[in-house]
């Protein structure tokens, strides 16, 4: 890999860490920033309007770097993502922190796409596997240290440098890409598919709004999916005719239909494990946050030595059989998650999400690999960004659907014993911390939940594992 590629991988390392890291470190701050700026009731919106925003910006971002180039898009996303933090970091008010994350988001939707579209244009084949690993290791990093330096900035400084913070890499990142990277594409007027963008971006905001209140509120939940339903009919017959349409249809091929199914699944089970393996640690097994992120930490480092074998994995065996072995991989590690009780010993916990991680590390690179070569350059950003929204409602839908299946079960078998009128939201409380025979009844209440939610990704990865069957030959392998 010669300067200039080292130099761009950097580039696009730091951007997708920004982007990753800002969500743990806001986690860590939100208790401060609530009591600073009293807006105890908006606390829900600081992430849910980052993930709304991030989502919609992600297929027009994907669909304006195919028109007007890589790295100006990346370019433009970063310095919105910078001009969000400061912003957030200047809020006086909840509601103007709750608009600047917005902000912010939109900046993220296009960092979370471009990077791996630049991927795809500028690395071969055995060194996109290996970069597209370290940029998704970002996220196992950000995830890692990310509360230590909330922890740090707040106890040293204040909770506006969380956002300050982003300023010099974001720099870094913008320098680094003008610098370094070098696109030849056709520069020509184009018209812009606003009606399509505008349409697709309500589609996917009553639709991710709509799993949001899954479980609390299902009357609204049915009518904001009969409301996203309805945008997207009429997206289907504006894009139709539409000269640049946002989303191509000719990119929805049968293998990418394949693949993006196989991701959505798989997105759903790896923010299952991201968000219960660190609660079951934590709650169940009485550990610190410090262990757990030390604890979760390995499933990074086996993410990215598979990214760096797959690149060589692939033109030998090719890519379908590389990605129905990662997903036997996912299937095995989820068969195991129901083993995990009461007293299970903390290196199983390690064992497991360890060998989970070799099988997304394998299975996300090279499905990514597979939706880039599968289009010509003119659709790669488009086809990028369709994977990536795919990716993002699957987690946003899995994590709805999974944290009401499980206070329902906390609920339930807390009811079945005997302890009426518990809010699974506040299992906690002041009148019961002191209660040692009700927190043991808590946790096994926990268990019986976290078992419920094994016992859904073993059933989702079976099917991806499925799905993977039905890729066609493949195409990628050395003769």
């Amino acid at each position: 890999m010669d300067i200039k590629k080292r130099n761009i991988t950097i580039a696009i390392t730091v951007a997708m860490f920004l982007g990753a890291i800002e969500g743990t470190v806001v986690t860590t701050a939100v208790p401060t920033i609530v009591k600073d700026l009293s807006g105890f009731e908006l606390i829900s919106w600081v992430f849910s309007i980052y993930l709304l925003t991030s989502a919609v910006s992600i297929p027009i971002c994907g669909k304006l770097c195919d028109l007007y180039g890589r790295k100006n898009i990346l370019t433009i996303g970063i310095v919105i993502f910078l001009a969000g933090s400061i912003l957030c970091g200047l809020s006086v008010s909840m509601y103007e922190l709750v608009a600047f994350r917005a902000l912010q988001g939109i900046g993220a939707g296009a960092i979370f796409t471009v990077t791996f579209t630049i991927v795809g244009d500028v690395f071969e084949l055995e060194e996109r596997a290996k970069v597209q690993g370290w940029i998704s290791s970002a996220w196992g990093v950000a995830s890692l240290v990310g509360p230590f330096v909330g922890g740090f900035l707040i106890d040293n400084l204040s909770w506006h440098w969380i956002f300050f913070i982003n300023i010099p890499f974001g720099v870094l990142s913008i320098i680094l890409l003008q610098r370094n990277l070098r696109e030849v594409f056709a520069r020509e007027r184009h018209r812009i598919d606003i009606a399509g963008a505008a349409l697709l971006s309500a589609a996917i905001i009553a639709l991710l709004y709509g799993f949001l209140l899954f479980g609390k509120n299902d009357l609204a939940t049915l009518a904001c999916l009969m409301v996203s339903a309805g945008f997207l009919t009429v997206f289907y017959v504006v894009e139709k005719k539409a000269k640049e349409p946002i989303v191509p249809f000719d990119v929805f091929t049968r293998t990418n239909t394949i693949v993006n199914i196989v991701s959505f699944l798989a997105s759903a089970v790896l923010i299952a494990i991201s968000v219960y393996m660190p609660l079951y640690i934590q709650n169940v097994l009485g550990l610190s946050a410090t262990v757990s992120g030390l604890t979760m930490a390995p499933m990074s480092i086996t993410w990215l030595l598979a990214s760096v074998y797959v690149g060589k994995a692939i033109p030998r065996h090719g890519e379908k059989a590389v990605i129905a072995v990662s997903s036997l991989v996912i299937a095995a590690s989820c068969l195991l998650m129901p083993t995990l009780n009461l007293n299970s010993p903390l290196f199983l916990v390690i064992i497991y999400t360890s060998v989970m991680g070799f099988g997304f590390g394998a299975g996300f690179s090279t499905l990514t690999i597979v939706v880039q070569m599968s289009v010509g350059y003119n659709k790669r950003g488009a086809a990028t960004a369709l994977n990536s929204l795919v990716r993002t409602l699957g987690q946003t839908i899995g994590i709805s659907i999974f944290g009401s299946i499980f206070n329902l079960a906390i609920v339930k078998y807390l009811t079945g014993i005997g302890i009426e009128g518990i809010d699974a939201g506040n299992l906690y409380s002041s009148a019961n911390i002191n209660n040692a025979a009700y927190l043991d009844q808590v946790r096994l209440s926990q268990v019986s939940g976290l078992h419920i939610i094994f016992a859904a990704i073993i059933l989702i990865s079976i099917a991806s594992l499925g799905l993977s069957f039905l890729l066609p030959k493949s195409q990628i392998v050395e003769p």
